[in-house]
C-alpha cells in the first residue's frame, strides 16, 4: 500500500551559530557541536563539514519515499530565515518554512510559510503576552509552530490564545514532550479545530527504548484517544535523531507497526499535514532499491 509521507518537523542550517542556556552552539568535527558547555554528536558523524544542507535531507527524503517536509527552527541552531527562504523559494512544491520568533517585534513573515516560536526558552513564559504576534499570523493566513514548556505549564496560556485566533493554524511540537508528566494536556489542546499535535523527537524521547519504538507507538494511540488521529502528524526531528537511527527507520517503525491501522497511518504520516501546511500536488515517490 503506498502512502503519501510528509516530515512535520525537521530542521536545517547552513551554519550553525546558536544559544543555549547562555552557551554558544557551533560544530567542532565529525558532525559534534558544544551544547552546554559539552561537545555532543549533534548530526551523523559523516556530515563532517557541519553544513545541514537541503540537497541531504532530499537525498534521505527520496531514499524514505517523504514527499514535502515542514522545516521548523531553534534557538540552539542560530537564526536560519535566510537560508530557508533560499530553500523555499528553489524547492517550493516540497518544503513549507518557519521563520524564527526571537521576543522581538521585527520577526520574519515575508516569503515564509510559518513562525516558530519556542516557547520553552523565551525569557518570558507568559504565552498571553504574545497575543498581538498569534493575531498578526492569522491575519496572514501562516501558521504557527510552537514547542511548549514541559507538561502543562503553558497549557492554560495557549487555550486563551487560541480562543483568541480561531482561524490561526498550530502546530504543537514535540508530541507534548511526551515522556515528561503532563504531557497528555498538551495533546488536548488539538481538541481545538485549529490545533494539530507533530511527532519531531518521538524517537529521541523513546530512545533508550530503541527500535521499533514500541512506546512510542502506544503513546500515538493514547494521543489519538485524547484528540483524534486526524489531529497527529509524523515529523522525524532531522539530522539530531539520525544520529542513532536512520531517516528511513523514522518512518519504518509506523509503516511496520500492528497497532495502527493502514488508514491511521495514512493520516498521521502524510494526509493530516497536506492538509494542515497546505501542500498542493506532491511528486509521486517511487522506491529505490538498495544494494541489499
Amino acid at each position: 500500500m503506498s502512502y503519501t509521507i510528509i516530515d512535520a518537523h525537521l530542521h536545517l542550517w547552513e551554519r550553525q551559530n546558536g544559544l543555549v542556556g547562555g552557551f554558544a552552539v557551533h560544530h567542532t568535527e565529525h558532525g559534534r557541536s558544544t551544547f552546554l558547555g559539552e561537545e555532543r554528536q549533534m548530526m551523523p558523524p559523516y556530515m563532517d563539514d557541519g553544513v545541514n544542507t537541503a540537497e541531504r535531507l532530499l537525498g534521505n527524503m527520496d531514499y524514505a519515499r517523504v514527499a514535502a517536509c515542514c522545516v521548523t527552527q531553534e534557538y540552539m541552531d542560530g537564526n536560519q530565515d535566510e537560508y530557508l527562504l533560499k530553500v523555499r523559494q528553489k524547492w517550493p512544491e516540497r518544503f513549507r518554512v518557519c521563520s524564527l520568533f526571537w521576543e522581538r517585534p521585527d520577526y520574519r513573515t515575508e516569503g515564509f510559510d510559518g513562525l516558530k516560536i519556542c516557547a520553552s526558552r523565551l525569557s518570558d513564559r507568559d504565552l498571553k503576552k504574545l497575543l498581538p504576534v498569534f493575531r498578526d499570523i492569522e491575519r496572514r493566513g501562516m501558521y504557527i509552530s510552537i514547542d511548549l514548556a514541559d507538561g502543562a505549564e503553558q497549557t492554560d496560556d495557549m487555550r486563551y490564545l487560541i480562543e483568541q485566533c480561531p482561524d490561526l493554524r498550530i502546530a504543537v511540537g514535540h508530541f507534548g514532550m511526551v515522556t515528561t508528566p503532563g504531557w497528555q494536556e498538551q495533546i488536548k489542546l488539538a481538541r481545538y479545530p485549529n490545533v494539530y499535535i507533530e511527532s519531531g523527537g518521538l524517537t529521541w524521547l523513546f530512545n533508550k527504548e530503541f527500535y521499533p519504538f514500541p512506546s512510542a507507538v502506544e503513546a500515538i494511540r493514547e494521543a489519538a484517544d485524547i484528540c483524534g488521529i486526524e489531529k497527529l502528524m509524523w515529523g522525524s526531528d532531522y539530522p539530531r535523531t539520525m544520529v542513532e537511527i536512520t531517516y528511513k527507520m523514522a518512518v519504518r517503525f509506523i509503516l511496520e507497526t500492528p497497532r495502527l491501522t493502514d488508514d491511521e497511518k495514512r493520516a498521521f504520516l502524510g494526509e493530516n499535514a497536506k492538509k494542515f501546511y497546505g501542500f498542493g500536488e506532491l511528486p509521486e515517490m517511487g522506491e529505490i532499491g538498495n544494494m541489499l
